[in-house]
C-alpha cells in the first residue's frame, strides 16, 4: 500500500449538507437505438454524469480529488432497466454518494422521466479509492472527515440541466 496522499493546508469546501442531488436531463438522439429508445448502454455514462455533478455540487470536483492523487476507477455497476426513455424525454436523476467498507465509494442512482415519476433506471456503482499508479490506498484522512461530514438525509435539488439538442 502505497504512502497517503499529502491533503492541501485547508479542506476543499465547508461540509456538504447533503449526499443527494437530483438533476434533469434529455435524452440526446445519439443515445437512442433504432428501435427508438435509449440505447443499453447509457445509463453507464448517465450514472457518470450524476456522480460528477453531485461531487462537484458538493464542492470536490474529480479534477480537485486527482490534484490530491485520489482516483475512483470503477469495479462494479448494476443496472436495472425499468421503463423506456426515448429521444429529447426529460428525464430526472437522483444520485445518492455512499461508502461500502473503509476504502470503496458508491453510488446509487434512480433514473425517472421527469413529467410522470415513471420509472426508467435504477442502478449503482462501487468505485475503488486509488493512487496515480492504481494501487489501493485507504481515502485520505481529509476525504475520511469530508464524507463523515455529510448528511444524506436531506434531498436536494440542483439547478444542473444538460443541453440535450445536439
Amino acid at each position: 500500500m502505497s504512502a497517503e496522499v499529502q491533503p492541501a493546508a485547508r479542506p476543499v469546501c465547508p461540509a456538504p449538507s447533503t449526499r443527494r442531488q437530483t438533476i434533469q436531463f434529455r435524452v440526446r438522439y445519439s443515445e437512442t437505438d433504432q428501435m427508438g429508445t435509449f440505447y443499453n448502454s447509457r445509463p453507464l455514462e448517465w450514472f457518470e454524469m450524476g456522480r460528477t455533478e453531485l461531487l462537484r455540487y458538493l464542492g470536490l470536483p474529480y479534477a480537485e480529488l486527482e490534484r490530491r492523487g485520489v482516483f475512483l476507477p470503477l469495479i462494479e455497476a448494476r443496472v436495472e432497466y425499468l421503463g423506456r426513455a426515448r429521444y429529447d424525454d426529460l428525464l430526472a436523476m437522483t444520485t445518492t454518494l455512499g461508502t461500502e467498507g473503509r476504502a470503496r465509494l458508491r453510488t446509487d442512482v434512480e433514473i425517472v422521466q421527469a413529467g410522470n415519476g415513471q420509472a426508467v433506471v435504477r442502478g449503482h456503482t462501487v468505485h475503488a479509492f486509488t493512487d496515480r499508479d492504481g494501487r489501493a490506498i485507504r481515502p485520505p484522512t481529509w476525504l475520511r472527515e469530508w464524507l463523515a461530514a455529510a448528511d444524506s438525509s436531506s434531498p436536494q435539488t440542483g439547478a444542473i440541466t444538460r443541453d440535450s439538442h445536439s
